[in-house]
């Protein structure tokens, strides 16, 4: 149609000063012209021609519009009750590849490289192709994270996710805050960062609690900045824990190949040996064989553990924690019909792990999952939080601040961590259906 000029696409300054007869004229995402320019596409309409006006007054990316303002719904508002205007409004849009899950994410703490991952992670259409991702966070500082990545993005407004395009080219956000970025200094979170960041979570919360979202993908927070804000919680795992009423809760780290999950996490060496019991290990990895059949699709994963001690405690010369704790929670474990096997030396469990002889490795503290799992997944690293009633995965990553606002922020870890958002959700649907 092009070719033959069936069809032609032009802009607007085509127009100005022409008078158009004949034309069926077609003006799309119209909620983004001004009254003005509304005026001007009405005014050079000649005999036997027929405008169209297609948009959404809520999803606008115009710094000076709003749903009031902008030129689609002044002419509703001004052509009402005239013989040659009809107006339709349809309430569920057709979006294309419906199937894909709807991704909460969470801006993060607006001083820290949240925006601007944000904005180089949307650049990236491959995550459209297996998502629908909606922003949880603030409009105006997105705007200021754009101009500094660079990103040719459009960043949209809207009310809900059924407002949405979930296009490439078109980053939806549901405006959660209202800052003022030149009040904001990259690095330096305050009582106001705080705030915001914590309730772009509790957003997502709600929302996935809702079914409003299939999954939350939380970019980082700063401990201080909650403090600042006078919060009670540390981090996002106690918040969302406590919001859902969760008690039994693992944090995994999860990549191509290689997936830990910790049994203890923030807590220091010397109080590691004391926080373990059989209780808490078997709690792991219940947890984990049931998240990696239920989100990961694994229909009998193999789960291996390592042990506490060098050489797993070589029979009790350096430790007897394999003995008295892990042994037996493994034994147990195993009478409860879960592939599970171990302790392992931690020296080595990790590489059999890698070469695909198990599909995740249970730790016993922090540091001893996280440094393998880093030197191989650095950049593409995802935490997801096992044994929520909600999908949650994160950036494997802090806030930053030493890189704030320069552009440079990796959105590698993000752009993961939407795919295995979106993958655990879409599995999650697929299993509660059962076999077909």
């Amino acid at each position: 149609m092009l070719s033959e000029e069936k069809l032609v696409i032009s802009p607007l300054s085509y127009i100005r000063g022409r008078s158009l007869v004949k034309i069926f004229f077609i003006v799309d995402e119209a909620q983004h012209l001004t009254p003005h320019e509304v005026k001007t596409f009405i005014t050079r309409a000649g005999e036997g021609t027929k405008v169209v006006f297609t948009g959404d007054i809520f999803q606008i990316d115009h710094l000076y519009l709003d749903s009031l303002s902008n030129g689609l719904s002044h002419l509703i508002e001004k052509m009402q009750g005239q013989k040659l205007y009809a107006h339709i409004t349809l309430e569920k849009g057709v979006q294309m590849n419906n199937n894909r899950p709807v991704v909460g994410i969470t801006m993060g703490d607006p001083v820290g490289i949240g925006p601007e991952v944000v904005c180089l992670a949307l650049n990236h259409p491959e995550v459209y192709d297996v998502a629908r991702p909606l922003v949880i966070g603030d409009v105006q500082v997105l705007e200021t994270a754009k101009l500094i990545t660079k990103s040719p993005s459009l960043i949209a407004t809207v009310n809900s996710p059924g407002a949405a395009s979930f296009k490439p080219g078109c980053i939806d956000v549901l405006n959660s805050s209202n800052l003022d970025p030149e009040k904001l200094v990259w690095g330096q979170p305050t009582k106001a960062t705080g705030q915001a960041m914590e309730h772009y979570i509790n957003t997502a919360i709600d929302m996935a609690l809702n079914g409003d979202i299939a999954a939350i993908v939380t970019c980082p927070i700063n401990k201080t900045a909650l403090n600042l804000a006078g919060s009670r919680f540390h981090g996002h795992t106690e918040l969302l824990a406590d919001r859902t009423e969760t008690t039994e809760y693992a944090m995994m780290m999860a990549g191509d190949r290689l997936r830990v999950v910790l049994v203890t996490i923030h807590i220091s060496l010397k109080q590691v040996p004391q926080m373990l019991s059989i209780e808490n290990v078997m709690s792991t990895i219940e947890t984990t064989d049931y998240s990696l059949k239920e989100r990961f699709g694994l229909e009998r994963p193999k789960i291996a553990v390592a042990g506490l001690n060098p050489h797993s405690g070589e029979s009790g010369m350096f430790g007897d924690e394999e003995a008295r704790i892990i042994e037996p929670a493994v034994s147990f474990s195993k009478k409860n019909g879960i592939d599970v096997s171990g302790p392992y030396p931690p020296d080595t469990v990790f590489v059999n792990a890698m070469n695909g002889q198990f599909d995740a490795v249970v730790c016993m503290y922090h540091d001893q999952g996280l440094i393998p799992f880093k030197m191989v997944h650095f950049s593409d690293g995802v935490n997801t939080t096992l044994g929520l009633p909600i999908i949650r995965t994160s950036v494997d990553h802090g806030t930053a601040y030493d890189i704030a606002g320069t552009g440079v922020a990796d959105p590698g870890s993000l752009v993961q961590a939407i795919r295995l958002a979106a993958s655990q959700a879409t599995c999650q649907i697929e299993t509660s259906r059962g076999p077909a």
